[in-house]
């Protein structure tokens, strides 16, 4: 999640997820979306919009103009009360005691071997208020996990994914269309002027254009962009308003292929694919979120307190090419034919396609960590055909500030 998408398996139906061989949940604007031409797709469950148009024409328009995103699957957990902080603690890797109210947290759920079970992004919305947001395919897991913590804590947990949709407005004209919808809705101008001052990894809770929403600077593209949480049954009326003024300034609805495309552009991890239950935050660039300091147990701990002093034997890495053949997830990185062993097995892809923005093909890779300098060489099997690719950092795109 910035990183924030689930991996392509199902979840139970107890808290919004369709269980195996269910019939997949249905955003609230999953009418309008299939009016749009939208094709959609089973992911965690439930249907939702794969493109629109085209991947490659979405994934154009967010980088360039703004397109309008549906991850109404996302799990929404509501935490209040006097021991929230604690709570959040005993559950997740990070530390929120000195949060401030109106910041986002990018933070993780491990196992108790250090594993990465979710990524998530946690809301301080107020002194005893979190919103956490956990991936679709892991909202029944999150949900469990903060509950089963919260037994003696003077704290509520309050699953609300089947009554929150979210709606992600993201690109570099997406400041300027959210502005104006919420203008058009003849805003107060503080209003408009908090949106304008809204800080990259913060939310707050508004009234915008008449709905009560939280609004957050937050995203999964690489570009600017804000996300709103909406009541159900009114998010048809934003996403209206939203498109509505947007399409004089290009903006598009955009599926969930172009988020992949432009996640994987701004090296952003996809639970699934680059964070699973085997890899520890320390491998995966993570690290930094997590917290040994505070005073809290929490799930994996020990084995984090050791890995946080020994180096991870094998780390995440981003690679390129210089063609179009893209390296998909599952195909065997090697060393290079000018290593001292050419051909050995060092490594796995576990993201990879071809950059529209940057007329390549670039990957994510879980190697060895005598592999993973910037600048190395390395082998990636794609069907049976060799390709030299190098080590580069995971943000294959940076967006200009």
């Amino acid at each position: 999640m910035d990183g924030q998408d689930a991996d392509m398996g199902t979840g139970t139906s107890d808290t919004g997820t369709a269980g195996a061989g269910s019939t997949p949940h249905r955003s609230p604007l999953y009418d309008r979306e299939e009016a749009l031409g939208a094709t959609f797709t089973d992911f965690a469950g439930w249907d939702m919009p794969l493109q629109y148009t085209s991947a490659l024409a979405e994934h154009e328009a967010v980088r360039t103009r703004a397109g309008l995103f549906d991850l109404s699957h996302m799990g929404e957990v509501h935490v209040q009360g006097a021991d929230a902080v604690e709570l959040l603690g005993r559950t997740f890797v990070s530390d929120f005691s000195t949060m401030g109210v109106g910041r986002a947290k990018y933070t993780l759920l491990c196992n108790g071997a250090g594993g990465i079970v979710d990524d998530l992004i946690v809301y301080r919305l107020d002194d005893r208020e979190f919103l956490v947001v956990p991936n679709a395919a892991n909202a029944a897991t999150v949900a469990r996990t903060l509950a089963g913590t919260a037994e003696g804590l003077d704290v509520g947990v309050e699953d609300r994914t089947m009554s929150t949709a979210l709606i992600a407005l993201q690109g570099p004209l997406a400041e300027e269309i959210l502005v104006n919808a919420n203008s058009a809705h003849r805003a107060h101008p503080a209003e408009v002027e908090a949106l304008r001052q809204l800080r990259y990894y913060s939310g707050i809770h508004m009234d915008y254009a008449g709905v009560d929403a939280v609004v957050a600077r937050t995203g999964y593209t690489g570009e600017d962009g804000f996300e709103l949480f909406v009541p159900w049954e009114l998010a048809g009326e934003t996403w209206d308003l939203l498109m509505d003024i947007g399409s004089h300034d290009g903006l598009v609805p955009a599926g969930l292929g172009a988020r992949d495309s432009l996640r994987l552009e701004a090296g952003m991890p996809l639970c699934g694919h680059e964070l699973t239950a085997e890899t520890t935050p320390f491998q995966v660039g993570a690290g930094r979120c997590v917290s040994l300091s505070k005073p809290q147990d929490f799930p994996g701990r020990a084995a984090l307190e050791q890995a946080a002093v020994s180096s991870p034997d094998v780390v995440l890495v981003g690679l390129s090419t210089d063609g179009r053949r893209a390296m998909r997830a599952g195909c065997p990185v090697l060393t290079s034919d000018s290593s001292a062993e050419p051909g050995r097995r060092i490594g796995t892809v576990t993201s990879g396609l071809y950059s529209p923005t940057l007329g390549h093909a670039i990957a994510m890779a879980l190697v060895e960590a005598d592999a993973a300098a910037l600048g190395t060489l390395v082998t990636v099997d794609v069907r049976g055909h060799a390709f030299t690719a190098t080590v580069r950092p995971l943000a294959a795109y940076k967006r200009a500030h």
